[in-house]
């Protein structure tokens, strides 16, 4: 993988961010000089430049909150060759996870880093963040100072002013449902290094929610930068913060156009909070509690062995949601759960609790149950989202990676209860990787691959294996050049040897139980690009699922499995979460819940009516009665249509 030298030293996670800029702007203006009146450039009016100086003010206080901000900060990245059906696949890709602490890198002066700050292994929660943005730099083959990696997010963190910059207005545009004004940004004679691209400033409150394009060099050397498209949310009252940021670049030694290379980035955790060391006795008083201590059954020795486990359990999804990796609860998560439980219900199998299911935010495929707790990676859910060709959701291949950890649920292979004890857990944040190794060993997965078959016989579930196993050779044409997207952090990988790059996966009973693969078939989709399915609020870190008018596959190049693709947010103003309802008086019925456990010994499957639909045709629901086969299409898991908003 050779990258183009990029003298800008500091594209490390900039690299990853924006969009070629457009012909016209690449032009370097001679000083201030007044331009000729067939370049294209309109000065700002007055009251445009009354909302440039309010962005140059809001991006001074932007930097502030960031200084006191330590978030996580993902990037993947992709190289891609040439294909004769496809245009172009990926050929390798790497990935990055770091927690970055803005007060260290945002400064007057260069990063300081040294041979031994770089840290040594994949697993990116580093050192510390210059280590982070260093091991960052050798893998884009750049070198590192303030004006690149910061510009990736900041554009210019130390002299963003009209001093530096030169501005002219472009036009009016809505981002979502945010108004904006667009403006050409582009530096001032001589400043070298600097951003050079455009500009969306919302013009309530003058913040700059979105800016691409490069940095600035001579024009010999100007097409030696890469392209970057950064993206904002309004995670609090006027305050936008990064959130995303996309990056590619063509190759230009290719005659058909393919990019060299393309990379995703991802920001979140801005309101984590280091947990405290030490945490003091404190008395609670509980207001309105009614001691019924005489009233409480004993606990049975399985039951104080179950209690144990689950203890241990709750302490290790604690420390991960405050180490960031995890997403926060959700109602998303109900809908999960519902599918989980339901698996039970089907196969007429009791647990004295009901199944969890939460969402790990990092990038990697990767499933894992924690005792009762089923945790599946971001990634896993969005390309296993896939829309049939008659329009509906199908929940074929959810179901069968959460009936995997099901099986392991059911088979008692749980998690090292020494993590009931507390103090197991008191490590920083940035060690959470090296402290709790919570895969299963093979021989655990090769019983729970077995059982997982099992399971998928009941006749509800009865097309999961038709669709796992499409997307399971999908992803076998794939594994090999994706080697880190198939490399699991802190769980169970779909392959058997993530070290080896072996192409066999745990459930490779499943695989011939699908269609036969054929790319070029229009109506049949294996897979879908990384987020598709689910966004995320970078404040929260609480997973949305997005309401994305389905578009029409027009060639074999529109699929795009397990590819990076570029970013569009639906951007909106912030808006306060609505307070809980109150709770209802003692006696009154509770309501009904979406994700309850089976009754022991019944097949019935769990009813979701209170569960909202994850996305377009909410595969969490109980199975319906699937829709005709189309074109030898296997059947859907769900008849309801996506719905476009």
């Amino acid at each position: 993988m050779i990258f183009r030298k990029a003298c800008m030293a500091g594209l490390a996670l900039a690299s990853m961010m924006v969009l070629a800029a457009p012909a016209h702007a690449i032009k370097i203006l001679p000083g201030k000089k007044k331009q000729p009146d067939d370049t294209g450039y309109t000065k700002p009016t007055p009251a445009q430049n009354q909302l440039i100086d309010r962005a140059i003010a809001r991006e001074a206080e932007v930097i502030k909150v960031l200084k006191e901000r330590a978030p996580l900060t993902e990037v993947y990245i992709q190289t891609m060759k040439p294909d004769p059906d496809l245009l172009q696949v990926p050929e390798s890709d790497q990935h990055f996870l770091g927690r970055v602490e803005f007060s260290k890198v945002i400064g007057d002066r260069t990063y300081e880093t040294s041979k031994t700050a770089a840290s040594g292994g994949k697993f990116g929660f580093f050192k510390n963040s210059l280590s982070f943005i260093t091991g960052l730099g050798k893998a884009l083959n750049l070198e590192f100072n303030e004006a690149g990696f910061m510009q990736m997010l900041l554009i210019d963190s130390k002299d963003f002013d009209r001093q530096h910059y030169n501005f002219y207005f472009v036009r009016n545009d809505f981002l979502g449902s945010v108004a904006t004004t667009v403006f050409d940004v582009q530096p001032a004679k001589g400043s070298y290094g600097r951003f050079f691209g455009r500009i969306w400033i919302e013009r309530r409150g003058g913040n700059i929610v979105r800016f691409n394009g490069s940095f600035n060099g001579s024009q010999a050397t100007h097409s030696e930068y890469y392209h970057f498209d950064s993206w904002r949310t309004n995670v609090q009252p006027d305050i936008w913060l990064p959130n995303s940021f996309y990056v590619e670049e063509s190759n230009p030694k290719v005659p058909c156009n393919i990019v060299k290379f393309k990379a995703v980035g991802h920001i979140w955790g801005y309101a984590l909070k280091v947990p405290e060391k030490e945490l003091e006795n404190t008395s609670v008083e509980v207001q309105g509690a009614t001691d019924v201590s005489n009233e409480a059954q004993d606990v049975s020795p399985l039951g104080a062995q179950r209690e144990w486990v689950q203890q241990a359990e709750d302490n290790v999804i604690d420390r991960l949601t405050k180490a960031g990796l995890l997403a926060a609860p959700s109602e998303f998560d109900k809908t999960l759960a519902a599918l989980a439980n339901n698996i039970l219900a089907y196969n007429q199998i009791p647990l004295s609790r009901p199944i969890r299911v939460r969402t790990l935010l990092t990038e990697p495929l990767e499933s894992l149950a924690v005792g009762n707790t089923v945790l599946l990676s971001k990634s896993v859910i969005d390309t296993t989202a896939v829309i049939t060709a008659d329009g509906a959701q199908q929940a074929g291949n959810l179901n069968a990676i959460l009936a995997f950890e099901v099986a392991h649920v059911i088979l008692g292979h749980r998690l090292d209860t020494k993590y009931a004890f507390s103090d197991r857990l008191l490590f920083p944040d940035t060690s959470a990787f090296t402290h709790i190794p919570m895969h299963h060993t093979d021989k655990d997965n090769e019983e729970a691959a077995k059982k997982t078959v099992e399971l998928l016989n009941a006749k509800e579930l009865q097309d999961a294996p038709t669709y796992f196993g499409l997307y399971l050779q999908q992803l076998s044409a794939r594994v090999k050049a994706l080697p880190d997207l198939n490399k699991a952090m802190i769980g169970d990988s779909l392959i058997k040897n993530d070290k080896d790059k072996d192409p066999t996966f745990w459930l490779s009973a499943l695989q011939a139980k699908g269609q036969k693969l054929d790319v070029k078939d229009l109506k049949q989709m294996a897979a879908m690009p990384l987020s598709s399915f689910l966004k995320f609020d970078p404040w929260t870190d609480q997973v949305i699922t997005l309401h994305a008018a389905q578009e029409p596959i027009l060639n074999p190049r529109d699929k795009m499995p397990f590819e990076v693709t570029p970013i569009y947010l639906r951007l909106s103003y912030y808006t306060a979460p609505v307070a809980p309802a109150a709770t209802p008086a003692a006696g009154a019925p509770a309501p009904a819940t979406g994700a309850a456990a089976p009754a022991a010994g019944t097949a019935a499957p769990v009813q979701q009516q209170a569960t909202p639909a994850p996305v377009d045709g909410n595969p969490g629901n109980a199975p319906q009665t699937a829709p005709a086969p189309q074109n030898g299409a296997p059947s859907s898991g769900t008849s309801t249509p996506p719905q476009n908003q």
